[in-house]
Formats: structure tokens, sequence, C-alpha cells
């Protein structure tokens, strides 16, 4: 039973820690960093300098060709997007310029092929498909005319700035490339751009040569940049380029562009899953975020637990050092010492998880608008889900008694944060093997490597908490959380046989052989 000067011990130690900045500032900081990890990389990719690039085309008639095909890429991209706007309400709608609110009519409830085909037939995409018309079909009967509506939203899509692109956020390429003209009358075409190119002039970053006979072979085509890790523009007008030849290529052997498109289309499976019935269900994308959540919990658990962790240490190595230990240990057995800081420490972790999981949910609530993620992705299941929830807290208490245990008394027998940390390398080492066995874990959860590594108990909180989502049968959760916690229990009483001996030492720290010694060493009174 836990003594009383024990609790005493911990809430002394849980209220010095919530007393300080650190702690608070400790509990802001990670989901801020965390935030500025996941949103910044995909805000300064958008803020990239656009792509000014020139063509060359010897064909005479390609490079029109993938103007057409870009523009029907570009035109789909915006119904998709204003489709998406009106489902948020009028107001969304109206704050967009006048040709897209124009556009806007008629979109909501409309299929992916409907909108496919509206944007076919609104950039008059025959040619560019090699004849292939859409189907009446495939848009529900509707056959949309080129209307004075029509050609107006055209007419502004092509005077459209990068700039002015940016500024609707609808994802558009045009946002992000820009066709630099040649020069009326130029003798040599390749010279120009090459100077362009050379000298840095008009911003050019890269330009392209169309060859002569592009349905016959590649022979003439270039692509010339000095810029040799940003492959973006040459693998989006490559792949322009291969759908507007391919058509070409059907009609001119005459075969029917549909007649191709089935020829080519790739085998696709349904995805399924057996419930809890037994019987065959869709899988959602609902349970594809389910399966993969472990994950995320196995990332906090780590840092929370490495963190919480080195807060123990740090506190251990402080008050020896200034000889708080000393005055505490004149009315307090080391056990009763070491379990109360340990217990106050694990409030503090536990303050701080809480306080975690409340700005994780909060960012999970904003990430699909701030990320542009579909807006059928709710991540809020994962912290939803209880079985979850429940899983990091056991795993959260326990895998902390364990490490904390360790660590404390390590930290007892030093007498610096430097002399600690050269004799946690191992348990560092210990630390990081479940994060190399993250994925293999994730990836076969109920897997022979899952279930040996979740009986190795410094392993146990984060493969279990990986598993999940298997789940792993109800045995393994009862014999591995017995042999934790029996673990748990040995690991105490080790630390305390070191916590001991080496809370009082001063001078040199102890080996790591002296302080095995002193676990195995008869107690003396």
């Amino acid at each position: 039973m836990v003594s009383k000067k024990t609790w005493l011990v911990a809430l002394r130690e849980y209220a010095e820690n919530l007393r300080t900045k650190t702690f608070w500032i400790g509990i802001l900081l990670f989901p801020v960093i965390l935030a500025v990890a996941v949103i910044v990389p995909s805000l300064l990719a958008k803020a990239k300098d656009v792509r000014r690039y020139a063509v060359i085309d010897q064909s005479q008639w390609l490079l029109p060709a993938v103007e057409e095909r870009a523009k029907y890429d570009d035109v789909l991209q915006l119904l998709k997007f204003l489709q998406k706007q009106t489902v948020k309400g009028p107001s969304a709608v109206e704050a967009m310029p006048p040709p897209m609110r124009a556009m806007a009519q008629g979109l909501e409830g409309k299929t992916a092929a409907q909108l496919e085909n509206k944007a076919r037939l609104m950039t008059m995409m025959g040619a560019a498909f090699g004849g292939g018309k859409p189907k009446d079909s495939e848009a529900g009967g509707e056959t949309p005319d080129l209307t004075a509506q029509t050609v107006e939203f055209l007419g502004w899509l092509s005077t459209l700035s990068p700039k002015e692109a940016r500024s609707l956020k609808a994802g558009i390429k045009r946002e992000r490339y820009e066709r630099v003209e040649l020069p009326p009358g130029t003798a040599d075409p390749e010279g120009w751009a090459r100077e362009q190119l050379d000298q840095g002039k008009s911003g050019l970053f890269a330009y392209f040569v169309l060859g002569p006979t592009p349905l016959d072979s590649n022979d003439g085509f270039k692509y010339v940049s000095n810029n040799r890790t940003d492959q973006d523009l040459k693998e989006w007008i490559g792949r322009l380029s291969s759908d507007v030849i391919e058509a070409r290529r059907f009609a001119r052997e005459k075969i029917d562009p549909d007649v191709a498109r089935r020829i080519q289309e790739p085998v696709h499976f349904d995805e399924k899953q057996i419930d809890s019935t037994g019987q065959e269900q869709k899988v959602s994308t609902k349970d594809v975020i389910r399966q993969w959540a472990p994950l995320v919990f196995v990332y906090l658990l780590w840092v929370s637990i490495v963190t919480i962790v080195q807060l123990l240490l740090t506190n251990t190595v402080e008050e020896k050092s200034n000889r708080i230990i000393e005055v505490l240990l004149s009315s307090i057995s080391p056990l009763e010492l070491m379990t109360g800081k340990i217990f106050g420490i694990a409030a503090t972790g536990l303050t701080t998880i809480v306080s975690w999981i409340g700005f994780f949910l909060v960012g999970l609530k904003l990430a699909p608008t701030l990320m542009d993620l579909p807006g059928d992705v709710d991540l809020s299941i994962l912290v939803s889900d209880p079985s979850f929830l429940l899983s990091f807290v056991v795993y959260f208490l326990l895998g902390f008694l364990l490490y904390a245990s360790m660590i404390v008394g390590i930290g007892s027998a030093c007498n610096s944060i430097k002399e600690a940390q050269n004799l946690m390398s191992p348990i560092m080492v210990l630390l990081m093997l479940p994060l190399m066995a993250l994925m293999p874990v994730g990836q076969d959860p109920n897997g022979t490597l899952a279930r040996v590594l979740s009986f190795i108990p410094p392993f146990t909180p984060f493969v279990m908490m990986n598993r999940a989502a298997g789940p792993p049968e109800t045995w393994e959760y009862v014999a591995t959380t017995l042999l934790l916690l029996l673990s748990v229990a040995l690991a105490f009483w080790a630390a305390a046989k070191i916590f001991r001996v080496g809370i009082l030492m001063t001078g040199k720290p102890p080996k790591l052989g002296e302080i095995f010694r002193w676990v195995f060493a008869s107690d003396r009174q």
C-alpha cells in the first residue's frame, strides 16, 4: 500500500511542475510545432515561384492541342471546386468572380462523370481526345451547348494571370505554370530561348522543343532547363503531350477511342472487408484512417514518454546536485521518495497528454480545410475511438512507469545531466527500436514479428498500441499486460535498490557494471 508520505511527495512534484513556465510552454509548444510541421510545408510548396516556360513547336499542331488539353484539366478542376463551394452555401459562391458564379449554377449533385463530360463539351475537346465524343449517358442525358455564359467563362480563364489563379485557391495548373510567347518572326526560336534561359531573362525556367513528327517518333523532342531538381513542369507537359499524341494515333489508325480506352482500362478491385456479422462491406475512408490511426498514437506515445521521462531525469539530478534530496531523506525513506517522484511526474505527464489531445482534436477538425482535403475525410475519428484512447492512457502509464523506473535509478547515481545522458544510451536504443518497427508492425499487426515484439516488455506499450487496429486477440492483451505489470514491478524493485545507494553518492559517477552490482547486493540497514 502506498504511504501518505509518498502521496505528499507526488503532490509536491505535481504542484512544482504546474507552477513552472516551462511546463506550460511545453504544453503549448508541441501542438504548435506539430501544426507547423504538417501545414507549413504545403503552404511553402504553394509559394513556389511560377514556372515560366517557352515551347518551340516544330509539328505546327501539337502545342495548340496540348493547350486545349491543359484547359480541359483546369476547367474540370474549377467545376469540382465550384461544386464544393455550392455545398458550403451561397456566401461561398458569391465570393467568386462573376464568370465562376454564373458557372456554379446547376453543379450541385452532379457525378464525377457528369462533370468530366461538361468539361469536355465546354472546352471542345474532340480533337484532343482523337475525335472521341462524350456520351449522353455519361451526362445523364444532358448535352449543354457552348452558350455565351460558357464562352465568357473560357475567355476569362484564358486571360487569368498566375497571381489571380492563386487567389482563387482552386488548385488549377494556371497558378503554377505560365507559357511565354515567342517573339513574332523570330528567325532562330531555339537560339532566342537558349539566350533567355542562359541570361535569366523573362524569368524563363525552361523551354521545350516539340519534334516535327510526334505521331511517328520522339525525334527532336527536348526539354532544356538549368534546374535538375524540380521535374514537375516537364512531367506535366509530357503527360499532356502523351495524351494528345496517343489519341491522334488512335484516330490515324481508325481505332475507336472508346474501344481503345476499354482495352487500356486497368483491373480495378472493389475493396471489401468482413464485418462483425461475417458479411462483406465496402471499405470506407473512415476504415482506412482507423487502420492507420495507431501509428499516430504510437508516435504521440513515444514523444510523451520520452518527454516526461526526461523531465523526471532532470528533476532528480537537479535535486541531488542542490542537496534537496538529503533534506527530504531525513524524513522519508528512499523508496517512498522515489515512488512519490515517479507518481508526481506521471500526473504531470497525464495533464500534458490530456492537453495535447484537446489541441489534437481541434487540429484534426481544422486540418481538412487548411490542407484542402476531401470533405468526406473526418480525421477526428483518430481521437474519438474509445478503444484507442483507453489503450493510449493504459500504455502511457505502464510504459512511463517502466522507463521512469530505469531513468530514476540512473539519475540517482549521477551528479549532472551530462553524466546521466552518457548512462542513458542503452535506454535510448531501446526506445528507438519500436520506431524502427513502426511500419512493419502497422502493415501486419497480427503477424509473427508483431506478436513476438509484443512480449518484449520495453517494446510492449508501443507495439500493442500499434496493433490496436488489428486488433490483437483478448488473450494477447491480457498476457502482455500482465507481463508488463510484472516488468514494472521488477523495474521498481531494481530502481529502489539503485536509488537507495546512488542518491547520496557524490564524486565520480559509477559505471553500468557497478550499478548492476547494486541491484543484486543484499540490503543493509
